[in-house]
């Protein structure tokens, strides 16, 4: 396979992968235009690459615009599985929806910058002055219900399955379970019902590259957010597990689609 890659750290010990910088890709289109695919493209490419040269990327297009921010991951997961996502808000930010948000929420409840990552941007609001904050601090109201965990899960779906996973406790300095804020990784059994759900999400929406955020109230599974770019600091060989199943898949699709083309009856 032919294979260019836009990000140089997270394919770096992916053989026969040549590396494009992204600002570079129209010095290099015919590259592009012969390769058979292109992994990990920033954000201000896919209209070029997927719909200019009809190429095929990694993650997926589905991976990119769900997980682009909370926003559009909330509006899917509310359409997709309504009852096992935390109640949430969105509203442009004025003073009304404020004020009405702010009278509709049970306090506590989160509130969260729409593009943001690695629990950066995500508040605890139990006070007016906490919530006036965080008012100042958005273009777009995003306000969530606060679930009564102490943990949550990683669970990590490449190619077309699970390929890790892990506990997520609460850090010492707040309520954040992020392992960039403070949280502690606790390597323990995933539960089926967590499995289940991140399986049916990446199955039913296409998606091929995320990091699921799964929180267990009691026997239910919900998911918070995916993120299509995840860290690998959970545990050790979490990387070379996802590079493993990440060139099978790849493989694995262009074999099937090579054969596609070779079983199509040829024209007259």
């Amino acid at each position: 396979m032919n294979i260019i890659s836009f990000d140089a750290l997270r394919t770096l010990h992916l053989p026969q992968v040549k590396y494009i910088k992204p600002e570079s890709m129209y010095d290099h289109l015919e590259e592009i235009k012969e390769a058979d695919w292109l992994l990990f493209p920033q954000y201000w490419q896919l209209t070029a690459l997927v719909h200019g040269l009809k190429k095929r990327i990694f993650p997926s297009l589905a991976s990119y615009m769900i997980g682009h921010d909370k926003v559009e991951m909330t509006r899917t997961f509310r359409t997709v599985v309504p009852h096992q996502h935390p109640y949430t808000i969105i509203a442009a930010n004025t003073p009304y929806e404020a004020d009405k948000i702010w009278d509709e929420m049970p306090s506590p409840f989160v509130a969260k910058i729409p593009r943001s990552s690695m629990g950066n941007g995500v508040f605890l609001i139990e006070t007016p002055s906490q919530w006036r904050d965080y008012v100042a601090k958005t273009d777009v109201l995003y306000a969530q219900e606060y679930l009564p965990i102490d943990r949550d899960m990683r669970v990590i779906w490449v190619g077309n399955k699970i390929v890790s996973g892990y506990w997520r406790l609460q850090s010492d300095n707040g309520f954040h379970n992020n392992i960039s804020q403070g949280g502690q990784v606790e390597v323990a059994l995933i539960p089926k019902e967590a499995q289940d759900l991140v399986t049916f999400l990446a199955q039913s929406l296409d998606i091929n590259h995320a990091g699921f955020d799964i929180a267990m109230v009691g026997s239910v599974p919900y998911v918070i957010e995916i993120n299509r770019i995840f860290g690998n600091q959970g545990l050790p060989n979490i990387q070379q597990d996802v590079n493993t199943e990440l060139l099978s898949y790849l493989n694995e699709q262009y074999l099937l689609s090579t054969a596609m083309l070779i079983d199509q009856p040829s024209g007259f």
